[in-house]
């Protein structure tokens, strides 16, 4: 069976997995507490059903999954009632803001020893940028951000960010509909910090992707591969992990890291404040780190692994995928994004809304 032909097969069984986990946990805060149960939160497509199934038998615990697609979706959900759910995937700067605001519960690591001795130093050091002493989280996935393109349809390589607001592409791009990555786009592309609070240089980036609209054809999260598969547009923001899936669907998809820098980002499991089962929640961080479920999960998702351990039983063409494993020493303005305030991110989102009803 072909990694594709299973991945597929994969996805209607997360699909399904993620309606039963919906309709359980309607109510839940009602419900008695079960040692046996987990409440997983968890991005769409981000993880194999087969290593859920697996963690069942292994530990007894009955787990009840659930999906999001975008950090701020997932956000006021938790903010609600952190009981809601025991452990979640959030990005770089959302664990900040969860961890500012008292939704997430301090790890023991005692518990957990895959996790310090698989997840690369690298990552520890990284993830200290939104988790300073590495209290909160546990790194599960890190890719980048950039553009995919159509070989056969492009007529060059789209290395800079400029190119997506070239008029001769009109109608041929996909950009993200999520706020801190199109704002990232514009940022970058006019020499700025993707993290920027300054008022001049967020009106310029505003102003900027306002010009460009007319040129989107859409504004999309998953998306962006299935169109770019079906040859409904030339080129698209993505992140690397669905860069590396559409190249197997389709050997005419290139990705590329445009020149004037972008995200290097990390997914990674907490647990939350409210968790009602949080020793079968420090079960799953730690069975999520065991190297070979970390290959598993890797070999299934497209999304790079800091699971060194797991990266050592790749084979040679894994460990060498430049769309997974690239060479950042080449790049000196790559940078992760950061939890800028409440305040301020409100100013984001504002401007955001001004540019998707321009």
């Amino acid at each position: 069976m072909t990694k594709i032909f299973a991945k597929l097969i994969g996805l209607s069984l997360v699909s399904v997995t993620a309606l039963a986990g919906a309709s359980i946990l309607t109510g839940c805060g009602n419900k008695e507490d079960n040692s046996k149960a987990l409440y997983v939160y968890n991005w769409g497509e981000y993880i194999d059903p087969e290593v859920v199934g697996d963690f069942e038998k292994e530990t007894g615990i009955s787990v009840v999954y659930d999906e999001f697609e975008t950090n701020e979706v997932m956000y006021p959900k938790i903010d609600a009632d952190p009981s809601q759910y025991d452990v979640i995937c959030p990005s770089d700067y959302m664990i900040a803001k969860m961890a500012e605001n008292g939704l997430l519960a301090k790890l023991d690591f005692s518990k957990m020893p895959n996790a310090k001795k698989n997840i690369g130093e690298t990552y520890w050091k990284q993830s200290e940028d939104f988790d300073p002493g590495n209290v909160y989280s546990v790194p599960y996935c890190w890719g980048t951000v950039g553009i995919l393109y159509n070989t056969r349809t492009m007529d060059r390589v789209p290395d800079t960010w400029d190119v997506l607001w070239d008029p001769k592409y009109d109608d041929e791009i996909l950009m993200q509909d999520s706020v801190r990555d199109l704002f990232a786009v514009a940022l970058k592309r006019l020499g700025y910090s993707l993290n920027s609070t300054d008022e001049q240089e967020l009106q310029e980036a505003k102003e900027s992707l306002i010009k460009e609209k007319p040129l989107v054809q859409a504004y999309v999260v998953d998306e962006v591969r299935d169109k770019m598969v079906g040859g409904e547009a030339k080129m698209g923001v993505i992140f690397s992990g669905e860069a590396e899936y559409t190249r197997e669907l389709n050997p005419d998809m290139a990705y590329v890291i445009p020149k004037e820098g972008t995200n290097v980002w990390i997914d990674s499991w907490v647990i939350t404040s409210g968790s009602r089962h949080k020793d079968a929640a420090e079960q799953w961080i730690d069975y999520m780190c065991r190297a070979d479920v970390a290959l598993k999960n890797f070999e299934y998702i497209y999304y790079s692994t800091p699971n060194t351990a797991a990266v050592e039983l790749m084979d040679e063409e894994e460990r060498n995928n430049d769309v997974l494993f690239p060479d950042l020493s080449q790049y000196d303005n790559l940078e992760a994004y950061t939890y800028l305030g409440e305040k301020m991110e409100t100013h984001y989102f504002n401007l955001w809304k001004e540019v998707k009803s321009a």
